[in-house]
């Protein structure tokens, strides 16, 4: 179906590329984007020819035939896309973090109450990555009992391709725990069933690039529920070496069995991506998850249209932000980065 249109207002991150794909794999028609930066338009526009540039974002948000707003802006600038958007009757799908400050959260939260808007967050390393979604598939099933530990690694590549000046700004981008670390919270509350957590410890540094004084180069951070304990690990220590920008892993321990997601490459192993083993009962198997239905897209729309909460529930939305926002903010107290 093609009855629901979109657009992009901000499309600073690379990311944005990966939201169009998402919803245009749905169905959605990509009708108009809002770039201030040429360059960025450009290769935007090439790639996606069907939408037109639009000089101001007004003449996006005041387009009654425009349901749903996409944004991949600066981090920080995020919020107040989304936060138009919703006040000018869109839905809002966007990159992670959706925000960088607590405020700018209870701000989304009140206007998403008064408006009734979906707000939605693209954490793309769950809904968009096959090997996770299946991970998801087979817990349901009860494939390794109940989930009672996670084990998220999210290595990044720093110098995989050019970075902006905001990308070393911790104000801008918002802190590492709270930029590629709110994937990893996302993924605790969904494998353990939940939709809130507590941060138990939290760390950030800048290891190796002090010419950068902004990045925070690695972190990591212990989380629990009453049921379910986590850690987490995110850095921009990916190897030269390594022929992906990172060796995402994911390992999901149960009461029956346990899970490990090798997302994106299986070093010195098996090709491609999206690798899941298993180990339960049965043995050990490993299963190939490139067949894989991405549901998200397709749910995301749906509850465009039938105002319903299929494709992720809207306050595991906000909490997954609260909680990396919360370890960023404890992780950087005595630091040169506290607020």
């Amino acid at each position: 179906m093609t009855d629901i249109k979109f657009a992009a207002i901000g499309i600073n991150h690379s990311h944005i590329y990966g939201q169009v794909e998402c919803l245009k794999r749905a169905g959605a028609q990509f009708v108009a984007f809002h770039a201030v930066e040429d360059d960025l338009a450009a290769a935007f526009a090439e790639k996606f020819p069907e939408a037109r540039r639009v000089a101001e974002a007004r003449e996006i948000l005041e387009d009654p035939s425009i349901a749903v707003i996409t944004t991949a802006a600066i981090p920080a600038d995020r919020a107040a896309i989304s936060i138009a958007a919703m006040q000018h009757g869109k839905d809002v799908l966007s990159d992670k973090p959706g925000m960088t400050t607590f405020a700018q959260l209870e701000e989304i939260k009140r206007v998403q109450a008064e408006t009734g808007r979906i707000y939605a967050v693209l954490y793309s390393e769950h809904f968009e990555v096959k090997a996770t979604v299946e991970a998801g598939n087979l817990i349901a099933q009860g494939a390794i009992g109940k989930v009672i530990n996670t084990v998220g690694l999210g290595p990044h590549a720093l110098n995989n391709n050019p970075r902006p000046d905001w990308f070393f700004e911790r104000a801008r981008y918002g802190g590492i725990l709270c930029d590629i670390g709110a994937h990893q919270f996302e993924q605790f509350l969904f494998f353990s069933g939940a939709m809130d957590a507590e941060i138990v410890s939290a760390n950030v540094a800048n290891r190796a690039n002090p010419h950068r004084p902004g990045l925070q180069d690695v972190g990591d951070v212990s989380v629990r529920t009453p049921d379910t304990t986590g850690y987490i690990r995110v850095d921009w220590f990916t190897p030269k070496g390594l022929p992906t920008w990172g060796d995402g892993r994911l390992t999901i321990l149960g009461t029956e069995g346990y899970i490990e997601l090798r997302k994106y490459i299986d070093i010195a192993g098996r090709a491609g991506d999206n690798h899941l083993f298993i180990v339960n009962a049965e043995g050990p198997r490993h299963i190939d998850c490139s067949s894989v239905e991405l549901p998200f897209g397709r749910q995301f729309l749906d509850d465009v249209r039938n105002r319903t909460e299929t494709a992720m529930p809207q306050e595991r939305c906000f909490n997954a932000m609260k909680l990396a926002l919360t370890a960023q903010q404890m992780a950087e107290r005595g630091t040169e980065w506290a607020q």
